[in-house]
């Protein structure tokens, strides 16, 4: 059994959406990449009194793509990417947390576009602080990586000089804040 964390204490945690960010990255006609972000609707982390009887669930705003380029913004909300108006939702629960202190995995499935697969985050836990407000905050740091194909994200343009217009790999970079539930 892994113990918590140094501070962070078992009980519900709400995300904080204000104070969070959904961050992706992805090789664009093979030379660099394009970035963009996702809102974060809505997300609770269940703190046990292990790390293997904590839970976490993430609900992400799909719809809420922004590449600070409407077209190509559109142009992800359509069929032909996350079809955000046939699923404007993506979401993500965890199966397992382990680690040792700030150094933490947690295993779960992501559903996106309407497919369900295993994704495992990689989390630098930042620790627990009380804001000046009162509200006890919790956080950290989130990476993962996912084949944009295993979930039915196929669109792609051939280039002359060979390869493809999007790369498959779609790396992920979350900033995450959750507040104490009042007890």
């Amino acid at each position: 059994m892994s113990a918590l964390p140094l501070n962070l204490t078992p009980g519900t945690w709400n995300l904080d959406a204000a104070h969070t960010e959904i961050g992706f990255s992805v090789r664009h006609a093979a030379i660099a990449r394009t970035r963009g972000r996702f809102t974060a609707d809505s997300g609770v982390l269940t703190v046990g009194e292990t790390l293997e009887d904590s839970k976490l669930e993430v609900t992400i705003d799909v719809a809420s793509v922004d590449t600070s380029n409407e077209g190509r913004d559109e142009h992800l909300r359509s069929a032909d990417f996350f079809d955000t108006e046939t699923y404007p939702k993506a979401h993500f629960v965890s199966t397992k947390i382990t680690g040792e202190g700030s150094n933490l995995t947690v295993e779960g499935e992501f559903t996106l576009r309407g497919t369900t697969k295993p994704l495992t985050l990689n989390i630098d836990f930042a620790g627990v602080v009380d804001d000046p407000m009162g509200a006890t905050r919790t956080g950290g740091e989130a990476t993962a990586e996912f084949s944009r194909k295993e979930f039915g994200l196929t669109w792609n343009a051939a280039l002359e000089a060979g390869g493809v217009l999007v790369a498959d790999k779609v790396n992920l970079q979350i900033d995450a804040e959750f507040v104490k539930a009042d007890a």
